[in-house]
């Protein structure tokens, strides 16, 4: 009885194997939590400002070890994330040579992530298991427009983030490949705002945090 139902498992030594590694294919949705300054409660010209989703694809490689039957510790060495991040005013009087009232403006960002996580595993049930997972990241933006001058008048955004995670995610053991699709939500803690006195839009707003969804499908495999 025992023999037939491990003929019944995929993959049936993988819970044995110490390390092994995968690789991520995702979408996220991402946006800005602002802060507003001292000055935006003093000027009357911006109503309100607000951060607003925008969706973009993720890519890496995951490598897990395996630290016991329940925890594992997991480690992307390579991770990029594509995000825009918008940012809607809503204005009393339009700028000059505009009409409206309404004025949206879009910082796009490719981010170096590294995240460190530790994983709880359920038991396997059959070729099936759900896991938990927690952790904090470093993330480096490659295309931060923090050094350039604001010729376009754009909101400068820092290179460097630090934050946490948390998701919940499933494990389906196919013949071959582990798919593990996932959904995690990320904060960051650090106020990324470079702030420019010479710009209204930057002006009204103190601090910025980033926040993010991502939605993952992870094909594991290969490793001892």
């Amino acid at each position: 009885s025992m023999a037939q139902l491990r003929d019944n498992l995929n993959l049936p030594n993988h819970d044995n194997k110490r390390y092994y590694f995968g690789i991520v294919l995702g979408y996220n949705t991402s946006h800005y939590n602002i802060t507003h300054s001292n000055y935006f409660l003093q000027q009357d010209s911006i109503q309100a400002i607000n951060g607003l989703n925008s969706g973009r694809i993720h890519l890496g490689i995951m490598a897990n070890l395996q630290l016991s039957p329940r925890w594992d510790l997991r480690f992307y060495p390579l991770n990029l994330i594509f995000s825009e991040k918008k940012f809607q005013y809503d204005l009393k009087y339009p700028d000059a040579g505009e009409t409206t009232l309404t004025k949206t403006q879009k910082v796009e960002s490719i981010v170096m992530s590294w995240p460190l996580q530790v994983r709880l595993k359920s038991d396997r049930i059959r070729n099936f298991r759900v896991y938990t997972l927690a952790g904090v990241k470093f993330d480096y933006d490659l295309a931060s427009n923090s050094g350039t001058s604001n010729s376009d008048n754009l909101v400068k955004v820092d290179k460097t983030d630090f934050g946490v995670e948390a998701g919940i995610g499933f494990q389906f053991f196919n013949k071959y490949v582990i798919v593990s699709p996932e959904i995690k939500i990320s904060k960051g803690l650090r106020d990324v705002h470079v702030k420019d006195p010479n710009y209204k839009y930057s002006n009204v707003i103190d601090k910025m945090n980033s926040s993010m969804i991502l939605f993952s499908l992870h094909f594991e495999g290969g490793g001892n």
